[in-house]
């Protein structure tokens, strides 16, 4: 079982890994605008989630992180939506789509309850 510390470094590592897999996923689309403007979205979206939980450890409150993880929460969800529009839409058939899918999920799991622990250990 990990403990709460682990949880915080493989989130950050699970994030930037997501990340990178998000830009594979991307660069693997064909060259069309419909890609490129749905590309776009869950670029920004699915890189946005590992950058707010590291800016979110510069930050200068306690009300403030949670702030950030707030907003990698967010484009977390944002991220599960544009991933399940190009499945749902058949735009491709990359078989990475349902694990990318799953993992978008897990990574809001783990941010929700973050911030439920957070807001209770804050109070």
């Amino acid at each position: 079982m990990q403990t709460q510390n682990n949880k915080k470094k493989d989130i950050k590592q699970r994030t930037f890994e997501f990340s990178l897999k998000i830009i594979q996923f991307i660069s693997k689309l064909p060259s069309q605008k419909i890609y490129w403007s749905l590309g776009d979205q869950l670029l920004r979206s699915g890189t946005g989630i590992g950058a707010n939980i590291i800016e979110g450890q510069g930050s200068s409150s306690k009300k403030e992180f949670i702030n950030f993880i707030r907003i990698a929460f967010k484009s977390a969800k944002e991220t599960e939506y544009w991933l399940k529009l190009f499945k749902e839409s058949k735009l491709t058939t990359n078989s990475e789509l349902d694990i990318l899918v799953q993992e978008s999920i897990e990574i809001t799991k783990i941010l929700n309850s973050s911030i439920l622990t957070l807001k209770a250990n804050n109070k």
